[in-house]
């Protein structure tokens, strides 16, 4: 019995193999079910790229033009799919050039592994060839970084890696690997996934006496106002969310990383928050008198001056981020945990409800936004084209269905008040950090993370020439992208605060551009350039039914300018509808 029960024991024993640690780190990426990497080889993280050599058939590496274009293609990557972004890059520069899109990431709440090579361990602290202190370095910037020395530690670094990448407030991870771990041998267990870490609890503890107290809020509210943000896509609530306002009957703005978690003609949706939001959701923030927020931080470009924001209202605050809790904003009742299991809890709770007049107040701004602003942006009477109805007849083509990706500036404020969806995952967009040089790598790793879908990047004419080498990463994949340059010949949003508020002194804002067409045409990739009304529709047209990567520019208005406008320093219910309000 003893021998049976040993034999036994020798059979179900974990098999160990000899294997080399960059190895042990693709298999590390095979079983936490990626299939897409973003990287650039380098000398400290060759042994990475030679094992990647017979993974080929399991794992697809796009080879970028530049690192910073790996990392937001990791982005687009993580944001179109819903996965965790996978970048690779070597030491030193290679490492330094993921710094702002860690930084882009880590704002926007985007889930990343990013792996770098670093110097033999021996050699740590000599100022080696290509050596940077990656891990001080990007200490701010991420959720958690680790630097390995040892293959042995490669298996369970990873799994918290990925782990405590998706969890929670989603964020992102750099692991930095010497060269030797990913050289050395050592005996391989197979890899565990990691479900738990002590010291780290991704999801607060739901408190059931805060769901009631904001249920009692919120049915007892005559002007209640929901404001949404990305929490709702990252926590894939958008069923919940939108089972919750229409139950309550109640009216719903978005952040611009909040869009698209709500379908765009959804009756309760009244539109966007913020400096360029619209009219209504703005003013009426300072005249609701119960405010909830779900899976937004209030940060100042949707608050404007905090001592004039909402003083009047009691706020409830849903979010998985204690952090956020009271940060910026004194809350009423916080809701602390994942709004997917918040929020069918309090909706069960909250009575059904229309709120109708408080709805139709939301209207009448609308169509005051409408006269004032939007009519004459959408329908322009002069020869010059708008960045809006370029946007509208974008809308018309697509029906609502495209992932629109944005890169920042005065394009990226229209292309977000203007654009509709139809579904989740559709706004892709440097929020936070206003990442210029994000739309175009970004456009890239989206379509691989949804390549069913059409992918329009909307890009001004000074970001496009942030990352314009990353065509070359079009024509060498085949993506198809289309790529949108909205040309102002100016730094558009920086020209509009000189003009409204530095007496018009445009300093360093007009920007020349290469022939983009011919730009493209040297990557192989087809495109067109036009500069009048009757050529647009067509133009777009063509555009989104070719064969492949397609890029059009469309020279639009020098001066136009992106209003209603929230002027720093005011607050939210000072927002303007023109210049001459400023």
């Amino acid at each position: 019995m003893e021998t049976l029960e040993l034999t036994e024991q020798i059979i179900t024993a974990p098999a160990t193999q000899s294997i080399s640690g960059s190895k042990a780190v693709l298999e590390a990426f095979i079983a936490e079910g990626v299939d897409t990497i973003f990287g650039y080889p380098g000398g400290a993280i060759m042994p990475i790229y030679d094992a990647l050599y017979d993974y080929h058939d399991q794992l697809k590496h796009i080879l970028v033009r530049h690192e910073q274009g790996g990392i937001h293609a990791g982005q687009g990557y993580a944001r179109s799919s819903g996965k965790v972004g996978v970048v690779f890059a070597t030491s030193g520069p290679g490492a330094t050039n993921l710094v702002t899109g860690l930084a882009d990431a880590m704002i926007d709440s985007t889930p990343l592994v990013c792996v770098t090579g670093q110097v033999f361990a021996h050699l740590l602290g000599t100022d080696a060839f290509q050596e940077v202190d990656v891990v001080n370095i990007t200490t701010p910037v991420t959720k958690w970084n680790y630097q390995i020395t040892d293959a042995n530690e490669i298996p369970h670094v990873l799994a918290k890696a990925f782990y405590i990448a998706r969890t929670g407030r989603p964020g992102p991870v750099l692991i930095d690997i010497t060269k030797n771990a990913q050289l050395q041998m050592f005996d391989y267990a197979g890899y565990t996934p990691c479900h738990h870490i002590r010291s780290y609890r991704p999801k607060p503890i739901i408190r059931k006496e805060y769901i009631e107290r904001a249920a009692e809020l919120i049915n007892s509210a005559k002007k209640p106002f929901v404001i949404f943000g990305q929490g709702v896509i990252l926590g894939k609530a958008e069923k919940e969310f939108k089972a919750f306002i229409e139950k309550g009957g109640l009216p719903a703005a978005w952040t611009v990383l909040g869009l698209s978690a709500l379908p765009t003609d959804h009756p309760l949706n009244v539109g966007m928050l913020g400096m360029h939001g619209n009219y209504g959701p703005n003013v009426l923030t300072n005249e609701c008198d119960v405010l909830i927020a779900v899976g937004m931080r209030f940060d100042d470009r949707v608050t404007g001056r905090l001592d004039k924001y909402a003083k009047q209202a009691k706020v409830i605050h849903l979010d998985i981020d204690p952090a956020e809790i009271d940060k910026n904003v004194k809350t009423a009742v916080p809701v602390w945990g994942d709004c997917k299991e918040t929020l069918p809890m309090l909706t069960k709770l909250i009575e059904a409800k229309r709120h109708t007049e408080w709805l139709a107040k939301f209207n009448e701004y609308k169509q005051k936004e409408i006269d004032v602003v939007i009519s004459k942006e959408m329908h322009p009477t002069s020869d010059e084209m708008t960045m809006a109805e370029v946007v509208n007849i974008l809308n018309e083509l697509t029906n609502g269905d495209a992932i629109i990706v944005t890169d920042v500036g005065q394009h990226q404020m229209v292309a977000c008040r203007y654009a509709k969806f139809n579904q989740s995952k559709s706004n892709i967009t440097s929020g936070g950090a206003g990442t210029m040089g994000f739309g175009l790598p970004a456009a890239i790793g989206a379509k691989f993370g949804a390549p069913e879908r059409t992918v329009v990047a909307i890009i001004g004419d000074g970001g496009i020439q942030m990352t314009i080498q990353e065509f070359g990463t079009i024509m060498q994949t085949g993506i198809n992208v289309k790529v949108l340059i909205l040309n102002n010949q100016f730094l558009g949003m920086v020209r509009q605060w000189q003009q409204l508020f530095h007496d018009k002194r445009y300093s360093f804002v007009d920007i020349q551009s290469p022939n983009y067409v011919m730009v493209a045409k040297a990557y192989d990739i087809e495109g067109a350039k036009i500069s009048h009304r009757a050529d647009l529709r067509n133009a777009l047209k063509t555009m989104l039914e070719h064969n492949g990567s397609y890029m059009l520019e469309v020279m639009v208005a020098k001066e136009d300018n992106v209003f209603p406008m929230v002027p720093q320093g005011r607050g939210v219910s000072e927002i303007v509808l023109s210049r001459d309000q400023v």
